[in-house]
């Protein structure tokens, strides 16, 4: 079966809808893409390869999961909606019979997500729904490492603030947990009339590619909660805005001046490497722990500077606490 009649068109999905009694809702952010040179610009913009192991969340109709399947290994497509995930493989075997052995419809919640059947998936494509776009985006990266390439549609002024940098105005929390998994930038624009029903603001395209995170002694669940202090009161200065995280403002503004960084700076000069230097400093916390360990361990060698046996030593040594708590439990969005 060729392209040409494989795509949704207009038509397709308003009879599929339909026939399925679905009538698209805020609530779940349904807005279906009905134009077929737009999905295919999309599959040609995310680039996946042949060998890829895709998530599209909210397939929705099916509309874009078409056009993925015939370029990729397989497509795991989450959909929340029972009704549409129910439908889905049976629109792809009657309009590409030949692609349905590589989907996967998984019926639930991309939030809640904590594993995929199948292999590991490599590449994120999705249209998402617009009042969860950055925390779908953010948690899928996080419980799958595995994914090395994204390329998502969101509100355009979302799109905006995915890829801000440092010193702008929309440069926020966003900004700065998505440029910890790597590089975003935008892709394209969308047009409202590609969508059914239309939105009431127009769509952008932003790709991105994961990266190493900067260097850190603090769990991503530490930088994460500093970031989110620094923009909760944006227009402060850092050392009133971190006045609650640190204990109090002078315990911030030490912990700003240890980490290199401007006590009268506003969150929105600090790039994700300030930030993740900056969560190291933060009173009992990771750096505060490995000093106090090393106080004790210090205080240990003195108390067997009398020349007692290795074996007292090591039993010390064996009694003294352990690492820093905490440091590589996984932390939220």
């Amino acid at each position: 079966m060729g392209d040409v009649q494989a795509l949704l068109g207009p038509a397709d999905v308003r009879e599929l809808a339909a026939r399925l009694g679905i009538r698209p809702t805020k609530t779940l952010g349904q807005n279906f893409v009905i134009d077929a040179n737009t999905v295919r610009r999309i599959v040609r913009t995310a680039g996946p390869a042949t060998d890829d192991v895709v998530i599209e969340v909210g397939p929705g109709l099916g509309s874009l999961t078409l056009a993925l399947l015939p370029e990729t290994r397989r497509v795991v497509a989450v959909e929340i909606d029972p009704v549409l995930a129910g439908a889905l493989p049976g629109t792809v075997a009657a309009r590409a019979p030949g692609q349905a052995r590589r989907l996967e419809v998984v019926q639930a919640d991309a939030l809640r997500l904590t594993g995929l059947p199948g292999p590991e998936p490599t590449a994120l494509v999705a249209n998402l729904p617009y009042n969860v776009a950055v925390p779908v985006v953010l948690h899928l990266l996080a419980t799958f490492p595995s994914l090395r390439r994204a390329l998502v549609m969101v509100q355009a002024e979302v799109a905006d603030r995915m890829v801000a940098t440092p010193g702008g105005k929309i440069y926020g929390v966003p900004s700065v947990k998505l440029a910890w998994y790597g590089e975003a930038r935008r892709a394209g624009a969308v047009g409202r009339s590609v969508f059914w029903p239309a939105p009431n603001v127009d769509s952008g395209l932003v790709a991105f590619t994961r990266a190493e995170p900067p260097p850190t002694r603090a769990s991503r669940a530490e930088v994460f909660a500093v970031v989110d202090a620094a923009f909760a009161q944006r227009r402060k200065t850092l050392r009133a805005a971190l006045a609650g995280w640190a204990g109090s403002a002078a315990a911030a503004e030490r912990a700003l001046r240890a980490a290199g960084v401007d006590p009268q700076a506003r969150g929105e000069a600090l790039d994700v490497a300030a930030f993740a230097r900056l969560a190291q400093y933060r009173p009992g916390g990771v750096l505060d722990r490995n000093e106090a360990e090393e106080h004790a361990e210090g205080a240990g060698e003195g108390a067997f500077a009398d020349g007692a046996g290795e074996e007292a030593r090591g039993g010390a040594g064996e009694g003294a606490p352990g690492g820093p708590g905490g440091a590589g439990v996984r932390g939220g969005l």
